[in-house]
């Protein structure tokens, strides 16, 4: 890993979750949900700063508490902090902050979501060490998905009613493939780590052109929306655990 560029990781977490009221810091297994992601990013050692991005003072303070810079508070706008508040948007507006109040320009930035606790750290070196080794405008976590629902099975109801293939060309359905040792692997985004050029975000997205994955094992793979999703997270922190 090159030590002369500089690696922004931005944690975001904004108040006012409907979904588990809280949510960001709620104790999950003894642990404000947010302090697992500080100290896998802190653990990793890629970053030369680690902010949080969130409008709540008192999930800035729980932060702090982590190890976590809060440099500024998001504005409570609709669009940095509402329901429909965009990743791009929160982006735009941390690294424009720390160019402006700071003068610190990041070579590459990385969105950390707490939703996902159990992101490792040798992930996240992982994805620093590959974004810089091949070039590429960006790094995303992805997991394949399984055959049981492969593109290449999943049907939809065309404007007759009839069965066709969920492809752009819209093929019938004999055209499945049917032996599972012929279906191509496809993955999925499970949003453990976005990784991108800084001077993408001028452009109006943070992927690029060209978008390398990192793959993440499933017994890893967990994204906390919902209720029901905190109890599927406690039982897989509970089994890693136990494996060690």
């Amino acid at each position: 890993m090159n030590r002369n560029v500089r690696i922004l990781g931005v944690i975001t977490a904004r108040g006012g979750s409907k979904g588990i009221p809280g949510k960001n810091i709620k104790p999950l297994l003894g642990k404000p949900l947010l302090a697992y992601t500080i100290e896998a990013a802190k653990k990793s050692g890629v970053f030369d700063r680690l902010v949080l991005s969130t409008d709540d003072q008192i999930i800035a303070n729980v932060a702090k508490e982590y190890g976590c810079e809060v440099p500024f508070l998001r504005p409570k706008t609709e669009e940095l902090a509402g329901d429909k508040a965009s990743h791009l948007e929160v982006m735009k507006h941390a690294v424009q902050w720390l160019k402006s109040n700071e003068e610190y320009e990041p070579d590459y930035v990385m969105i950390l979501q707490p939703t996902s606790p159990l992101r490792q750290p040798e992930q996240i070196k992982e994805s620093v060490d590959l974004i810089q080794k091949t070039g590429v405008d960006s790094v995303l976590s992805v997991s394949e998905i399984s055959e049981n629902f492969h593109y290449r099975k999943a049907m939809v109801l065309n404007g007759e009613g009839i069965l066709k293939l969920i492809t752009p060309t819209g093929e019938p359905i004999y055209k499945r493939i049917a032996r599972r040792q012929d279906l191509e692997k496809i993955y999925w985004s499970v949003g453990s780590i976005y990784l991108f050029k800084t001077s993408l975000l001028e452009k109006g997205n943070f992927y690029g052109e060209k978008t390398a994955p990192i793959f993440i094992d499933p017994k890893f793979v967990c994204d906390i929306n919902v209720p029901a999703d905190w109890e599927v997270a406690e039982k897989m922190m509970r089994d890693l655990q136990s494996r060690k």
